[in-house]
């Protein structure tokens, strides 16, 4: 019998219920539908996330003006929303920690999938996982109290800086990378590796050539899920980051400037507002900024590895 003679399983059910027959599965129609369920949840509560933001946070774009709002100064006192202090704040603290995060993650998942033995692995993957869930606060407790006066030893005029909030990020940021490009690496089939091997390619060579590519996709996963970590962070980055609102100078002394975050700003000056007032709004404008970045993240992302997909260089 060839493929297309094979009745498909929908009809082959279908057929069974109108025939009375008993080889239904309740219990896999049932997993289904709360599989189907919990998927449509998920974006309808997303949607109403999305909708009550703008609700709140539409109205300072007609009220106040996005030329007004894409200013250096942040002083709400004075009725001054310039947001531009705060993105480059954000910008600067996630890329400092994703320059951090990505090398050092990307190389221990290497050496956990491709070099370390099989008990070593099965030791420092759960230790590795479990770095996760250390509440971010305690995090940035031990960032002001020890890294702090660390970072303003090495120079800096306070230990507040981006580059101190860089290093807090970069290590929340690691087990989430590690984990993801590890799984991502593990999936490589074994074949891969041998027809590499088999044609007198070194080990390095087959790790770099092969087994990397082959797992991109899910490599570059785990990154856009520790950038989305990153740019999130909210009660760790404001306490080491210094809360200064104002843009660093360019170049590299910009990292040991104390900057404030878009995440700081909502979550410090939240409780501080009138519901309603003009200030409020401008705080859920603030968040409907960091859903349009993630989103357009998230976005490059997946077309990035649907295109990898497509033309057969992921696994």
């Amino acid at each position: 019998m060839t493929t297309t003679q094979l009745p498909n399983t929908k009809v082959r059910r279908r057929q069974s219920i109108q025939e009375g027959g008993s080889d239904f599965n309740w219990k896999e129609f049932l997993i289904e539908s709360l599989i189907r369920v919990a998927g449509l949840s998920a974006i309808f509560i997303i949607a109403l996330i999305f909708i009550f933001l703008l609700r709140e946070g539409l109205p300072t774009f007609r009220d106040i003006g996005l030329s007004s709002l894409l200013t250096r100064r942040w002083y709400p006192i004075e009725g001054q929303y310039g947001m531009l202090s705060l993105l480059a704040g954000s910008m600067i603290v996630t890329i400092g920690a994703i320059s951090i995060a990505v090398p050092l993650g990307l190389t221990t998942a290497i050496y956990l999938g491709e070099i370390a033995p099989q008990r070593q692995r099965e030791l420092l993957k759960p230790f590795i996982e479990v770095l996760a869930g250390i509440p971010s606060i305690v995090l940035g407790f031990l960032g002001w109290v020890v890294l702090a006066p660390l970072v303003q030893r090495m120079g800096a005029p306070t230990g507040l800086t981006a580059f101190t909030g860089s290093l807090i990020l970069a290590y929340m940021a690691l087990p989430t990378i590690i984990s993801i490009s590890e799984d991502a690496l593990y999936a490589v089939p074994k074949s891969y590796r041998d027809g590499s091997l088999a044609i007198g390619a070194t080990r390095w060579q087959t790790t770099w050539r092969v087994v990397l590519p082959a797992a991109r996709s899910g490599i570059v996963t785990a990154v856009m899920l520790g950038v989305g970590r990153a740019i999130g962070e909210t009660m760790a980055v404001m306490m080491v980051t210094g809360n200064a609102a104002n843009i660093p100078e360019l170049g590299f002394g910009a990292f040991f400037q104390p900057v404030r975050t878009m995440t700081a700003t909502i979550a410090a000056e939240m409780g501080e507002v009138a519901n309603g007032s003009e200030h409020y709004s401008v705080l859920f404008a603030i968040g409907i900024m960091l859903f349009v970045i993630t989103f357009v993240l998230n976005s490059i992302a997946a077309r990035f590895v649907g295109t990898k997909r497509r033309a057969g260089g992921s696994v």
